[in-house]
């Protein structure tokens, strides 16, 4: 199928492109501001530090590497004492992303379960079952997350900590509500996150029931999360998920296809390369 773009779908596809710049600017006030207590850096630093972050993460399981990346941006004695804080900025968006997720679950319960795609691998009680156990987990996040301090002193006792106790100290100083702050910045940053797919579908003609769509992407993104993989690996996976939950609402397979192409190479192949272009940069400079 061809798509020949008329100027209401360049400006969308241009607006795509901006809420990626938003989306990262985003994550980058959350780093800014989680970095505080160890070192003051301006927006435009937290700013190079986030793509530089994706940098690393293109090649790494889940993003594990992003922290790399990030740190790299600080001084050499704050750049352990930071981790603890990037894991605390990625759980924050994990959790949002199993609440919207579960909710998207819940929303779609019927087009799941009576689904040809489903109804071979699902029937109610294990539908029923998946929902609970994805509940559970959520739990534990959100138990752990406004625990940190709890969980510092359980990290404390351990004898394999010992001595390097300050890299995880920072913790126990963000408060509730400091915590709650980090996950509506992440809750904002998974609406752009929709609102892309939402414009790139439209762009290629993938026609459905607009609260149907983001409910689905909300599910591809939960399982995007639970699912290992690589992003520079990752193109062929958000394919099959995004058939396998969009093809539920449409026949528009081609569309789907391009769209979460654009979505992978927007979100995630552009700031890894400019990423890479900001830590040259920064070596050459310090070199």
């Amino acid at each position: 199928m061809m798509y020949s773009f008329t100027r209401e779908q360049w400006w969308k596809f241009i607006v795509v492109v901006f809420l990626m710049l938003m989306n990262w600017g985003l994550e980058a006030y959350k780093w800014q501001w989680l970095m505080k207590g160890v070192q003051s850096i301006s927006f435009a630093k937290a700013y190079k530090a986030i793509f530089a972050g994706q940098a690393f993460a293109f090649g790494t399981v889940n993003n594990i590497g992003e922290f790399i990346g990030k740190v790299a941006f600080l001084d050499e004695g704050n750049r352990w004492r930071a981790i603890s804080l990037s894991v605390v900025g990625s759980i924050s968006q994990v959790i949002v992303t199993f609440v919207m997720g579960i909710a998207g679950l819940m929303c779609m319960r019927s087009n799941f379960v009576n689904s040809h795609l489903f109804k071979n691998t699902f029937n109610n009680i294990e539908f029923n079952g998946l929902l609970v156990l994805l509940m559970i987990v959520l739990m534990i996040l959100l138990l752990l997350y406004y625990q940190l301090g709890w969980v510092c002193k359980l990290l404390e006792r351990l004898p394999m900590v010992g001595k390097d106790v300050y890299l995880i100290e920072q913790l126990d100083t963000l408060h509730k509500k400091e915590l709650t702050r980090i996950l509506c910045i992440s809750l904002i940053r998974f609406v752009v996150f929709v609102c892309q797919y939402l414009l790139l579908l439209q762009v290629f003609k993938v026609e459905a029931n607009t609260i149907d769509i983001v409910w689905m992407v909300c599910i591809m993104f939960l399982i995007l999360a639970i699912i290992p993989s690589i992003a520079f690996a990752e193109l062929g996976l958000r394919g099959e998920i995004g058939i396998l939950l969009l093809g539920l609402l449409s026949t528009n397979i081609a569309g789907i296809l391009l769209a979460t192409t654009g979505i992978w190479f927007i979100n995630r192949v552009l700031p890894a390369f400019t990423g890479s272009v900001f830590l040259i940069r920064l070596k050459l400079f310090k070199q």
